[in-house]
């Protein structure tokens, strides 16, 4: 997801900060700086002189800069929350009067379910994306180095992903699938 990168970089951007501030007090109270500079206090310093002499512009520029920061990551909530690759319930035509509608993840748990009791599969992840009216089914599985891919990706197109099909009744549905090949775990050799 876009915003678990997001995430991360800023995480590691404030992480980094705050090992710097860290290390700077460190070096200052072990006298890195001079003992001038150890001994002196924060409150004593050319940076709350000029805050001082400059309040009476300073205070609004730095209101006006945490707004933006919050403002920023409202946004950033907000994209977490209600990513594009969701998708809402889904319209199923039930063939006879009235409306049904059936939950995302009912359908990929059951094709999830499904796949992963095949011979040769170690796991698989199935996620539906984009909107209600034109979802896409994204498979990955991951499969031993010792099975038949050609047989169990025919096995998973034509069992396990015509069932989605068919419960979502839409014979189009755009699905992707994604085989990815895990070594054997065997004996370790030294």
């Amino acid at each position: 997801m876009h915003a678990d990168r997001t995430n991360r970089t800023t995480l590691t951007v404030l992480a980094l900060l705050l090992v710097a501030a860290g290390g700077l007090g460190g070096a200052l109270s072990l006298g890195a700086f001079g003992d001038g500079a150890a001994g002196r206090s924060l409150g004593d310093n050319a940076v709350g002189d000029f805050v001082r002499r400059e309040s009476s512009w300073f205070w609004p520029v730095v209101a006006v800069a945490a707004l933006v920061l919050v403002l920023l990551c409202v946004r950033w909530l907000l994209a977490i929350l209600f990513s594009t690759q969701r998708t809402g319930d889904l319209p199923v035509d039930a063939g006879g009067p009235g409306h049904t509608t059936l939950r995302p993840d009912a359908v990929t748990r059951a094709v999830a379910g499904e796949i992963d009791g095949y011979s040769g599969v170690v796991g698989s992840d199935v996620r539906l994306v984009g909107d209600a009216e034109r979802p896409v089914l994204g498979v990955a599985v991951t499969v031993e180095d010792s099975a038949d891919l050609a047989e169990l990706r025919d096995r998973i197109e034509t069992e396990a992903l015509a069932h989605a099909r068919s419960a979502l009744a839409d014979p189009g549905l755009p699905i992707r699938l994604d085989l990815t090949v895990t070594p054997a775990r065997g004996p370790r050799v030294s």
